[in-house]
């Protein structure tokens, strides 16, 4: 195998981490590490010197760890056998994950059980270099995001439908109001399973619930769901009511301020006030009455005539009075009463003395006191 002169990363950036092909350096080999990213050197499998971003000369004053296996040869131009693993640090975006089953759990508002399912986004970076080469990679030449999900994706799995169920309990989060908490649900759900990544050397930097499929169709769910709902829709339209009676209410009012305005403005313009307006409707309802006979109101109706006021008030007050004293007066004289014409008895009638009573001749004594007829004399 040719003695590699430089050493550098290959892959791209999917990749977490990639060994280098070749395995022979020697001490006048350079070492190029870019940003974001590390290389670890290994010899019989032990994770030696960890390099970061910077271009390395492979001297043994840059190798302590290397240099405790072997001196370097006179005049540095040996090869050694050695291994290195180029470790990417950047933040892997977008990496899908999903629950694979339905999550059951007793929904927290109305204490029913139900499952749902869930899926979203997650990014990790990786946080600790040789954790990560010893307890995941092993011998492997590569890991790649998909191979680094594919192998945590049974814990995964288990984590997040264990921690799913907690969190909806822990937050009372109703299974109604998912959409709107899923930005503290997210956060939740990421506290809890950041330890379980930092086990294996990465970090999870960002933890995404997109979408919670709810199990739409059944009878249970549905039931509630309406009952959920309709609590809302009633106290809504409560309020909706409400606000139109406050509404109505004011436009009423305004207009009977704008209507009492208007009638104001229009008596000014015609030169007559408020009481004078209602003495006109005072003289009109009398001379109803005059029409009608009903003279009993207008004597009435004469004593109000001093409320008019003013020249027209005046006016009217006296062509009234002229036309109605006659008859007024002539109502307060009391009528002649007509001469009871005197009864004349027949002439076999025959009147009691002493009572006036008048009884057919002859007679001894009157029917009504009982006198006999000397006693009457």
């Amino acid at each position: 195998m040719a003695v590699a002169s430089i050493i550098k990363y290959e892959g791209d950036n999917s990749v977490f981490i990639w060994k280098h092909p070749c395995e022979d350096f020697n001490t006048a080999t350079q070492l190029i590490v870019h940003e974001s990213q590390e290389a670890v050197f290994f010899r019989d499998g032990q994770a030696l010197d960890l390099f970061g971003p910077g271009r390395y000369s492979l001297e043994a004053a840059n190798l302590p760890l290397v240099r405790k296996f072997f001196a370097a040869p006179t005049g540095g131009e040996t090869p050694f056998h050695c291994e290195v693993y180029f470790i990417n640090k950047t933040e892997q975006l977008a990496v899908k994950w999903g629950t694979d089953s339905r999550v059951q759990f007793l929904e927290p508002t109305y204490q029913f059980p139900i499952s749902v399912g869930a899926s979203g986004e997650l990014s990790l970076r990786v946080a600790d270099s040789r954790k990560l080469l010893v307890k995941v990679v092993g011998t492997e030449r590569e890991l790649t995001q998909e191979t680094l999900i594919r192998l945590f994706r049974a814990f995964l799995q288990t984590r997040v439908k264990t921690y799913l169920a907690q969190t909806f309990r822990e937050k009372k989060i109703s299974v109604f109001e998912i959409d709107e908490h899923l930005t503290a649900l997210s956060d939740a759900l990421r506290g809890k399973i950041v330890p379980d990544f930092a086990d294996y050397g990465v970090l999870l930097e960002k933890f995404f619930v997109m979408n919670v499929v709810k199990p739409d169709g059944d009878p249970q769910y549905e039931k509630f769901k309406e009952l959920h709902f309709r609590q809302f829709a009633d106290i809504t339209e409560a309020k909706i009511r409400q606000q139109v009676q406050i509404i109505d209410q004011e436009t009423e009012a305004k207009k009977r301020v704008i209507e009492a305005q208007s009638l104001a403005e229009k008596r000014r313009a015609e030169g007559y006030t408020y009481q004078q307006e209602r003495g006109f409707d005072v003289a009109e309802n009398l001379a109803r009455n005059e029409g009608t006979g009903n003279f009993s109101s207008a004597g009435i109706g004469l004593g109000m005539m001093t409320g008019v006021g003013g020249a027209v008030g005046g006016a009217v007050g006296g062509v009234f009075s002229e036309a109605v004293q006659p008859v007024m007066r002539g109502m307060d004289s009391p009528a002649p009463v007509p001469p009871v014409p005197p009864v004349v008895p027949p002439t076999s009638l025959g009147f009691c003395v002493n009572c006036g009573f008048a009884f057919e001749k002859p007679f001894n004594f009157c029917p009504q006191c009982g006198r006999k007829r000397e006693e009457q004399q």
